[in-house]
């Protein structure tokens, strides 16, 4: 049982739930006392000692099934499934198998010269055959099975591995033996198209284990490959299920970008060694360093000024910046956030009464402080942040900037964004547009580029947390 615990933690481990050593230690000992024989009882042993987060919930009910569940009633199923159409013979197969069970055990017609898999074969005795199948598949390297396109070619090596051919000749020799010493023509040709149809079902059985057992092994892969396709695709481009789905994959980026903040935090907490002084410290110890010096040095969490474009040509990628800035705003020692079309609005209130999916939300619609329907002025907007805001940036202060510069051939005042670097920090641009649209048309992105410390596009989510990951860390 051990063995079979530790199989399923790393099963559940590959599949992205976070099973650590000690909970497997606890649902080892939770079943001690408990009766093995109540899968249900078993099932919620392990759930409630390996799963910590609704999310795995499901993930986990799906490999409890297919790692305990067992491959009895899938091989089951597909021999029945493959002489569903014997019923229509003139024979009573039942009874015919009796006979030739009877016939077996008394080791007529050759019958000792039978193998392992023909007899087992005969006699539909599916834990004889799904012991065989599990070790052909090993011998056959199933172990290496990555992707579904594989399983052909690994279901033939099982086949001959397991020698499934010769098993078949053999039945159908033995039916011809038993034929010259005295079954009828009707139950000889019966026997040959049982042992046809469970040959079959064999095949079909060997199909479903390896399909079993790359959904053990793969379970998340089309979830994997789905969250991989959403990280690029382009905010432009998605549809409202997708803007579900990328709220959760824009959560689980920024809770990584905090768990490594927190690691680094907690190492420049320590410090780093000071050699020099470590040495000093340890003249009296012959130069043996028992005692450790280090330097303290602590890093300062910038302040965050964002100012977002909520015109309706980037609303999906204002939506996801919001939402992965203010995840991470522990990260920061204070962020305060202005919206603009034209006019400029700052809606740091709406994040600190409202929860942040509603905030968002009411913040793409101006947060009822400015007019959101009107034509974007990226000129007027600066304008009005330098004469009434610049206040609040400083030496600490990072200003970010989301927007696509396209300013319906408006004064830029590009001017207006030099004062604004010249107080901050660094000033970060991230544009949905190609750079190779940047300066073409009603594009004045050409104009504020000398004053941006960092300008690069953002279309997609991989984008958005690498440069985030430049950003904090």
């Amino acid at each position: 049982m051990q063995k079979k615990i530790l199989e399923f933690t790393q099963i559940l481990r590959k599949s992205g739930i976070r099973v650590s050593p000690a909970e497997a230690l606890d649902a080892l000992a939770a079943l001690e006392g408990l009766p093995l024989a109540d899968r249900c009882v078993f099932r919620e042993a392990l759930r409630s000692t390996m799963v910590k987060r609704g999310d795995d919930v499901r993930a986990f009910d799906e490999l409890f099934e297919l790692f305990w569940s067992g491959f009895h009633d899938d091989l089951q199923r597909a021999l029945q499934s493959a002489t569903a159409h014997l019923s229509a013979l003139p024979v009573d197969l039942d009874d015919l198998l009796a006979r030739i069970r009877d016939l077996l055990a008394a080791g007529a017609a050759g019958a000792d010269a039978l193998s392992d898999l023909s007899r087992a074969l005969l006699t539909a005795d599916l834990a004889q055959l799904e012991r065989l199948i599990r070790e052909a598949a090993q011998r056959a390297g199933a172990s290496r099975l990555e992707n579904f396109l594989q399983i052909g070619f690994f279901s033939r090596r099982t086949a001959e591995q397991l020698g499934v051919a010769e098993a078949g000749a053999a039945l159908r020799e033995l039916a011809t033996r038993l034929e010259a010493a005295g079954l009828s023509r009707e139950e000889a040709e019966a026997l040959r198209a049982l042992v046809e149809a469970r040959e079959d079902g064999l095949r079909r059985g060997i199909r479903a284990f390896l399909e079993r057992e790359l959904q053990q092994q793969n379970h998340d892969f089309m979830e994997r490959f789905r969250r991989e396709t959403l990280l690029e695709k382009s905010f432009y481009h998605l549809t409202e299920d997708e803007i579900r789905r990328m709220r959760e994959a824009v959560t689980r980026l920024a809770q990584r970008i905090k768990n490594v903040l927190c690691i680094r935090r907690r190492r420049m907490k320590r410090g780093k060694l000071d050699l020099h002084q470590t040495l000093r410290r340890n003249m009296s110890h012959g130069g043996i360093p028992f005692e450790r010096v280090f330097r303290q040095r602590q890093k300062q969490r910038p302040k965050l000024v964002i100012l977002t474009d909520v015109s309706s040509s980037v609303a999906n990628v204002s939506r996801f910046m919001l939402q992965f800035v203010y995840t991470l705003q522990e990260a920061f020692t204070k962020i305060r956030s202005f919206v603009f079309v034209s006019d400029l609005g700052e809606v740091t209130s709406l994040f600190q009464a409202a929860e942040i999916n509603e905030a968002i939300e009411s913040a793409l619609g101006g947060g009822g402080v400015i007019n959101v329907y009107t034509r974007s002025n990226f000129g007027h907007a600066f304008q009005a942040f330098w004469r009434d805001h610049l206040s609040v940036v400083d030496k600490k202060t990072t200003v970010l900037i989301l927007g696509d510069a396209r300013n319906n051939y408006n004064d830029p005042h590009a001017w207006c964004l030099r004062e604004i670097r010249d107080r901050a920090k660094n000033l970060v641009w991230l544009n949905p547009e190609s750079p190779a649209a940047w300066g073409f048309g009603d594009s004045v992105m050409n104009r504020y580029l000398p004053y941006c410390d960092v300008a690069e596009e953002c279309r997609n989510l991989r984008q958005l947390s690498q440069l985030v990951d430049r950003l904090l860390l």
